[in-house]
């Protein structure tokens, strides 16, 4: 078995890179001044987001490849193992990297930051690739973080750290913004898809087996995290992919409802419902009256 470096603290990945802890719970990297290395595979404990400037190897995150290329941001967040793979020949790391502890930003208004923040969800696979300009603005959010940490550590330390880290965090959520525009033939590819997944799911017998798809099966089908997927269908069509789904449930529910010889229990089991109370609750929500009642009225 290979052996996994585990980063638990700043310390930790600061020594592992030669830099100098000038704080104790956040660092900003140049990984130009690590030694030369070869691919390891990593334990994070940590937030770590690196900008690369150089091409090392495949990354490998779960059952997932990355070709890890200059210009691209990789979001990592804590109890992430990282791999990188095929790089068995010594090379020099290049680029920088923000490193904190999730204990930064207890207290602050990034307390929440996996909910605020999607993309440190997404797998590497769906990692942000940055124009020139982009990697910049990178570049110097970064610069004023590494400025904070030159300071002497006061009260006012903390807040100005995670407020810089919040507005990169900003920028890099106008970037996916981006990326998901310019990503706009593939984007439309995985909704079509997503909608023939939806289709075939309710076609087959997999509702009675499985019960009610969850948007994380839609993802997975589509070889994208659950995180990613979402935000993807949300920006491409403007509904949620869980609304998408329980749209679907409602219109294939409509049409089984004009059937007199399924009682409404039936037609919500056949759906994918464990109890049928909870699929009137859900058909009265949409729809505005009961499945027995919209039998009724029409």
């Amino acid at each position: 078995m290979s052996q996994v470096y585990r980063f638990d603290t700043v310390s930790d990945y600061n020594d592992f890179n030669n830099h100098d802890t000038l704080h104790p719970l956040v660092s900003v990297i140049d990984f130009s001044k690590s030694e030369k290395r070869t691919g390891k595979k990593m334990y994070f404990g940590l937030y770590c987001i690196i900008l690369k400037d150089v091409q090392c190897g495949n990354l490998k995150y779960g059952r997932h490849y990355y070709d890890y290329q200059e210009g691209t941001l990789v979001f990592i967040s804590p109890g992430q193992v990282i791999d990188v793979e095929h790089k068995t020949e010594p090379y020099q790391p290049m680029g920088h990297g923000l490193v904190f502890h999730p204990d930064l930003i207890h207290g602050t208004s990034l307390i929440n930051i996996q909910t605020k923040y999607n993309f440190f969800g997404y797998d590497t696979n769906e990692a942000l690739h940055l124009s020139e300009r982009e990697q910049q603005i990178v570049l110097d959010c970064f610069s004023k973080v590494k400025s904070e940490l030159s300071q002497s550590i006061d009260k006012h330390s903390k807040k100005l750290i995670a407020s810089n880290i919040e507005l990169f965090l900003n920028y890099c959520e106008r970037f996916y913004d981006r990326q998901f525009i310019t990503r706009e033939n593939v984007n439309n590819g995985v909704v079509a898809k997503f909608e023939e997944l939806l289709n075939n799911y309710f076609l087959s017998d997999k509702p009675q087996k499985d019960g009610l798809p969850t948007v994380g099966y839609f993802a997975e089908e589509c070889h994208l995290s659950a995180n990613y997927f979402g935000d993807l269908i949300k920006k491409e069509t403007g509904k949620a992919a869980q609304e998408h789904i329980q749209l679907k449930v409602i219109d294939i529910a409509k049409e089984r409802i004009f059937d007199p010889e399924k009682s409404i229990s039936q037609i919500a089991y056949e759906l994918g419902f464990s109890y049928p109370q909870h699929f009137s609750r859900m058909f009265k929500d949409r729809v505005g009256s009961s499945p027995s009642e919209y039998r009724q009225e029409n």
